[in-house]
């Protein structure tokens, strides 16, 4: 797992020292060793949760400036992607992991503590009733796999005006951002582009819908997700 990561992110063109690539590796075989017992992901082999964990996170350092001590929410983290491989690589960032299952959250804490990442933040509940985190993250992340138009609704409102949300996508995302104009507006956002990326050595190419926050949330938003999925932002 350490060669495909470390050999992947310089393909990619992202820098990390020896210690970040180590530190990867090991939170994988964690991760790996984990899910033995716990279902936190569906991929067991090391070397396509190298590339399909890892150098897929780390893709989001090309897409936007993670640079600084910037405030990120990953929701929807699951077992900590993309959060955690930002946080390792970008370890000034200020973390906080967002899901609604416990035992990921609960597995993302042990390990990040484990790696000495103890100022990582995780969250167990829905973003849509965290009040106390609206409008305070200069980057929001998900690679969740809701459509565009519902994701948004629990995304943008975490975002400061001028922070971004970055979704991760299928390449074939034209639609579905197309479809999802209309929530991305209401709730703040404007597309800012659709940025299309290969994850070295798996051959496969992954998008992000850049979505910048120019303008706040109105207060009705987010509403509960059972009023977002049966009342969707569609226009």
């Amino acid at each position: 797992m350490e060669k495909i990561i470390r050999e992947g992110l310089e393909a990619m063109g992202i820098p990390a020292t020896p210690e970040q690539v180590l530190a990867m590796a090991a939170y994988g075989e964690l991760l790996l060793r984990a899910n033995e017992t716990t279902n936190l992901t569906a991929i067991r082999d090391p070397a396509a949760a190298a590339r399909l964990h890892f150098l897929d996170s780390a893709a989001l350092l090309t897409v936007a400036d993670f640079s600084g001590d910037k405030s990120v929410a990953d929701v929807g983290s699951g077992a900590g992607f993309p959060g955690v491989p930002l946080r390792i690589l970008r370890p000034r960032i200020r973390l906080t992991c967002l899901d609604s299952v416990g035992k990921k959250m609960d597995f993302v804490r042990e390990s990040c503590a484990a790696l000495g990442m103890e100022d990582v933040r995780c969250l167990w509940g829905r973003a849509e009733e965290m009040a106390e985190l609206r409008e305070s993250f200069d980057i929001v992340t998900s690679r969740a796999v809701a459509e565009l138009h519902l994701l948004a609704e629990l995304c943008l409102p975490l975002a400061k005006v001028g922070g971004l949300f970055l979704a991760m996508k299928n390449p074939d995302c034209d639609e579905e951002t197309v479809r999802g104009a209309f929530a991305i507006n209401a709730l703040g956002g404007r597309v800012r582009e659709v940025r299309r990326y290969e994850i070295a050595g798996a051959d496969v190419t992954h998008a992000v819908v850049v979505i910048e926050k120019i303008k706040p949330t109105p207060p009705q938003y987010p509403r509960r997700w059972a009023q977002i999925k049966k009342r969707p932002l569609l226009g």
